[in-house]
C-alpha cells in the first residue's frame, strides 16, 4: 500500500502567462507557494476476490473490469500511461475540488507519485511535474497552464519561469521573519462557488490574443513582486498593492474571470482596509485572498463574515510518499 500527500498551491502573480501558447512566444513567469492543505492518494493492488478488477473512490465510486471503462479521465489515462492494472485508489482532500487551488493537478501529481511507488520506482519532482503536465494537458486535453503541476510536485515559495525550452523553478529568497509577516498578512476566504478550471480557460482563451498586453503587464509585475519580497528595505505592503493591480488586469483577460458576487465581496474587503487581493485560480469562483495589515485584520474579518475563513501556513515539501508498504504483484 502507498499513500502520497500532495499540497495545494496559491498563485499570486503571473497567472495566465504559464499558458503554453503565450510563454512560447512571449516568455512567462509566476510567483506561487504551496501551503498546508493537502490531498491524499491511497493506492494498492486490488485483491482478486471481486467481480471487478479495479476500484476508484473520489467524489464517486467506480468499479470496472477494463481500463477503458474508467470514467475519470486522469485516472484512466494515468493507468494506461504507466501500465497499471488491478488497482484500488482512494482520494481524500482537505479542501474542495474545482476551487482555484490547483486541486486536480495536485491529484494528478500525487497519483503518479503513488503509481511509481507501487511499482517500486522512484520519480523525482521534475519527472512528476513533467508527466502530470503531459497527463492533464495532452492526454486528458484539459485547457490551462503548467504552473499547478509544477507547484504541487516541487512545493515551496517559488518563482517559476517559462520559456521555449520549458521551465525553471527558482525559490524566492526571503528571510524567515519577512516570510512569516507575509503569511500573517494574508487572509483567505471560501466564496462557496466551485467551477471547472478547464471550462473557464476555454472561455478565457478566446480573449488571450486581444488581451496580450494585459498578460505582458502581468508578466512584468512578477519582477516587481519578487523585488518587494527579496529586498529587505522594500515595503512589504507593496505586495498587497501589487495584488490589487494584478487582479484588475486579470479580470480584463476573460469575461468569466469574476462575477458580480465576487466583485462585491472584493470591494467589501478593500473598503474594510485590505490593501489588495485576488481570486485564486482561473476564475469564476473558489477562494479569495486579501493582503491585510494587522490593524485592519478584524475589520476585514467582519466584512467577510458571510464567507468561510481558511487559516493556512506556507509549506515547502511538495508531493511525498508518507506510507510505503511494498506488495508482491503477479500480473494475470
Amino acid at each position: 500500500m502507498i499513500i502520497t500527500k500532495t499540497p495545494f498551491r496559491m498563485s499570486f502573480f503571473g497567472g495566465g502567462t504559464d499558458m503554453e501558447d503565450f510563454f512560447k512566444e512571449n516568455g512567462g513567469a509566476v510567483i506561487s507557494t504551496t501551503f498546508d492543505k493537502y490531498c491524499y492518494v491511497n493506492v494498492r493492488h486490488l485483491p482478486r476476490f471481486f467481480d471487478y478488477t479495479s476500484e476508484f473512490s473520489y467524489s464517486k465510486i467506480e468499479r470496472v473490469q477494463e481500463i477503458d471503462e474508467i470514467q475519470h479521465p486522469a485516472i484512466r489515462n494515468a493507468m494506461k500511461m504507466l501500465d497499471m492494472h488491478e488497482i484500488r485508489l482512494t482520494y481524500e482532500a482537505d479542501l474542495p475540488a474545482r476551487s482555484g487551488l490547483g486541486t486536480s493537478s495536485s491529484f494528478a501529481v500525487g497519483m503518479l507519485n503513488a503509481f511509481y511507488a507501487l511499482k517500486g520506482k522512484y520519480a523525482d519532482k521534475r519527472k512528476l511535474a513533467d508527466e502530470a503536465i503531459y497527463l492533464v494537458r495532452v492526454l486528458c486535453g484539459e485547457a490551462g497552464g503548467w504552473q499547478d503541476q509544477i507547484a504541487a510536485a516541487f512545493g515551496g515559495f517559488n518563482r517559476i519561469n517559462f520559456n521555449t525550452d520549458g521551465y525553471e523553478v527558482l525559490p524566492v529568497i526571503i528571510s524567515p521573519d519577512r516570510k512569516q509577516r507575509l503569511n500573517d498578512n494574508l487572509l483567505m476566504f471560501f466564496t462557496g462557488f466551485t467551477r471547472f478550471s478547464s471550462e473557464i480557460q476555454k472561455v478565457n482563451n478566446v480573449s488571450v490574443e486581444e488581451k496580450r498586453n494585459q498578460l505582458r503587464e502581468m508578466y512584468a509585475l512578477v519582477d516587481d513582486a519578487e523585488k518587494v519580497l527579496t529586498d529587505s528595505m522594500a515595503d512589504l505592503d507593496d505586495f498587497g498593492r501589487l495584488l490589487d493591480h494584478t487582479w484588475n488586469l486579470k479580470k480584463q483577460t476573460g469575461s468569466k474571470i469574476s462575477t458580480g458576487s465576487i466583485d462585491a465581496f472584493y470591494e467589501k474587503g478593500i473598503k474594510a482596509g485590505a490593501l489588495g487581493g485576488k481570486l485564486l485560480g482561473a476564475g469564476g469562483g473558489g477562494f479569495l485572498i486579501f493582503y491585510v495589515q494587522p490593524e485592519y485584520r478584524e475589520s476585514v474579518m467582519n466584512a467577510m463574515k458571510e464567507l468561510m475563513y481558511i487559516p493556512f501556513s506556507f509549506e515547502t515539501g511538495g508531493t511525498r510518499v508518507i506510507h510505503y508498504t511494498p506488495e508482491a504483484y503477479i500480473p494475470r
